[in-house]
């Protein structure tokens, strides 16, 4: 553990922080193509072929840019970031947050868990105030030409990642410490320190852990379409639902500032505790 308590905050990316799926923004439109020809070429793929459905969507990048004759290079993957479109108050959440936390005694550290492409994420105006990024990523040749998934993030193994958060093992080629025995006490962010935001049924299984391990999860919902969320709420899936709108005393910024403030409250209690015992135990 640090000598600084630490709350993990954990995002989806596509329809949590952005407003519509990232490749839709400038990939999707390079190829002469749109959102609805794209994903239904990718949803073909994944039927036809019965592929996992998020293999599928990165095997249609690859070959529907080899069949236009256009490199799919992952420079013009993260300069593509460029035009992704971001919610309201979500380039200035990440300091004010940063410092509410540090104003409460406990770091904050924020990480995307996302069936995105990291590479996109990484030409985004807030892809600096992350810790790690966890999305798709492509492995490529010697002439830069993306060949194959070098990480896929599908809806299931998300939850992978909150235990590398958890145990302080960023390295996902590193399985041998990410699946050691660990005390509690050891563990980097304890589950009961993470917050995790999303905005649909792909986030299910990090919004369940959360509810089980005493973390705490959100569902964002663009304006209009709150009835999506509804059912998240009303079968105890997720603690709160919201507006994705992250600008400064509106309900998603007041709540998660509550979040931590009860976080570093109970830290704090914790410690005070252990040295009480320290102490009577010499």
């Amino acid at each position: 553990m640090t000598d600084i308590p630490v709350v993990a905050i954990m995002y989806d990316f596509d329809k949590t922080l952005c407003t519509k799926d990232m490749q839709d923004y400038g990939f999707i439109p390079s190829l002469g193509l749109t959102a609805d020809e794209f994903w239904s070429t990718a949803d073909a793929y994944c039927k036809n072929e019965c592929m996992d459905s998020v293999l599928a969507y990165l095997y249609a990048m690859v070959r529907l840019s080899k069949d236009h004759k256009i490199p799919l290079l992952r420079e013009s993957l993260v300069e593509k970031g460029k035009d992704v479109e971001l919610f309201p108050g979500v380039e200035d959440w990440f300091g004010r947050i940063n410092r509410f936390g540090e104003s409460h005694g406990v770091a904050i550290e924020h990480y995307v868990i996302s069936s995105g492409l990291k590479e996109i994420i990484e030409g985004t105006k807030i892809s600096g105030e992350f810790k790690s990024i966890f999305a798709c990523e492509f492995l490529y040749d010697e002439k830069g030409n993306a060949v194959w998934p070098k990480t896929a993030v599908n809806y299931t193994n998300k939850t992978q990642f909150v235990y590398r958060i958890n145990k302080g093992v960023l390295d996902i080629s590193n399985d041998t410490d990410l699946n050691r025995s660990m005390p509690d006490d050891s563990k980097r962010v304890p589950f009961n320190n993470m917050i995790y935001i999303g905005d649909g049924l792909s986030d299910v299984p990090c919004m369940k852990m959360m509810k089980s391990y005493g973390g705490k999860a959100i569902a964002v919902y663009q304006k209009g379409q709150k009835q999506k969320v509804e059912e998240l709420l009303r079968k105890d899936r997720v603690d709160y639902i919201y507006c994705a709108d992250y600008s400064e005393n509106l309900g998603l910024d007041i709540t998660v500032k509550n979040i931590i403030r009860k976080m570093a409250i109970s830290d704090k209690l914790y410690a005070e505790y252990t040295a009480q015992l320290k102490e009577i135990n010499g």
